[in-house]
């Protein structure tokens, strides 16, 4: 989905995350797959000076999935995907404030890159939301259907 055209931040990175961490029972499996999938990406799409805080991001999702997903609920998968795009919002706005040479090192300047990238988190509930009710009603549906085993 980050080759295709959509509007910034509406991908679904921080739901494959959340999904990761509820689904794989072996650790390395739940790190392993959203991070392999963007660093590939990344590498052909382009590194960024940013990276480390997206990254950070991705890996905080995989842990609320992994312990706050033991037991599934919609309130629970509504909130925790929430959770992760506000966590992200905050993490990489953070980071392209402390980083980047476009604000001002200063409270003021924080708040500013904060304002600016609120079209980005209204992009990033969203696409966030659909992807993760997407992937988790699919999981559901197939073991309702008895495709996988649970």
């Amino acid at each position: 989905m980050r080759f295709l055209p959509h509007p910034p931040n509406f991908t679904p990175v921080l739901s494959i995350a959340l999904f990761s961490g509820f689904y794989f029972k072996k650790t390395l499996q739940s790190f392993l797959i959203p991070i392999s999938i963007m660093l590939l990406s990344d590498a052909i799409i382009g590194f960024h000076s940013t990276m480390f805080f997206v990254y950070f991001s991705v890996l905080l999702t995989i842990l609320i999935g992994m312990y706050f997903l033991k037991q599934t609920s919609a309130f629970k998968i509504a909130s925790t995907s929430l959770l992760s795009s506000c966590l992200f919002f905050i993490i990489t706005n953070f980071g392209a404030w402390a980083i980047g040479g476009f604000y001002a090192k200063t409270m003021i300047g924080l708040f500013a890159c904060f304002i600016s990238g609120i079209p980005f988190f209204y992009n990033e509930v969203l696409g966030t939301s659909l992807y993760t009710f997407l992937l988790f009603s699919t999981y559901h549906y197939a073991i309702k259907s008895k495709l996988i085993k649970a």
